[in-house]
């Protein structure tokens, strides 16, 4: 069995609690009230901001050539491609990159973000693979079985289904997958057991991120 086959009974259950939020339900549909996209979107904006942090520590890290190019490349994707793709997408709901750029993170952005740095921050390689891995793999899993479900009339719903079940992310996850099968191989009982972990507890931030989407979480004081 290898290290993602294994990490798959930990994602399994949280994969289909995603699916069955109110939030993925009907984002699917194309049923979802633009208010909790909207939040969704602002608070996306901001994690991209440390999802790119987390590459530039595994660049940083990375064991071989091959690794610390790719995660270089995903470095410079995300900065200076996919942040613009995101402001344009953003603007399909009406948010102006302004208003992206005054978004405050949320106690789950915040939260979730500041474990991603530091585990890529004060971890081993195989930490920060197994902390990146579940924001790539369930997007590719809440993507593809969105997809089999029907394409959404709403086409700005509809354009994040193909984006998150498409072949450009699926091979990024595959990617992703690939680096934690090899780094599980190298390693030992109590390193797994680390990862299991951080891996369970980014998988649990991926539900929260859209359950606070959902409920438009805000600070309390």
């Amino acid at each position: 069995m290898t290290g993602t086959d294994e990490l798959a009974t930990i994602g399994e259950p949280i994969w289909e609690a995603i699916l069955d939020h109110p939030m993925v339900r009907r984002l699917g549909a194309g049923t979802l009230d633009e208010e909790p996209f909207r939040y969704w979107v602002r608070q996306d904006y901001r994690y991209l901001i440390d999802y790119a942090r987390v590459f530039a520590h595994g660049a940083a890290t990375a064991p071989t050539l091959d690794r610390m190019g790719t995660f270089a490349e995903l470095l410079d994707e995300t900065i200076n491609t996919e942040m613009d793709l995101h402001r344009a997408y953003a603007a399909e709901f009406g948010i102006s990159e302004a208003e992206l750029e005054a978004t405050e993170p949320s106690p789950t952005t915040r939260a979730y973000t500041d474990f991603l740095v530091r585990t890529a921050a004060t971890g081993t390689f195989g930490d920060l693979v197994a902390a990146l891995l579940p924001c790539m793999w369930g997007f590719n899993v809440t993507g593809k079985r969105l997809a089999q479900r029907g394409r959404p009339d709403d086409e700005r719903y509809a354009e994040w289904i193909d984006t998150y079940a498409g072949e450009e992310f699926t091979e990024l996850t595959e990617w992703c997958k690939e680096c934690m099968d090899d780094v599980w191989a190298r390693t030992g009982e109590r390193e797994r057991d680390r990862y299991r972990d951080l891996f369970r507890t980014s998988a649990r931030f991926e539900y929260r991120f859209w359950d606070a989407a959902w409920r438009q979480e805000e600070w309390d004081v």
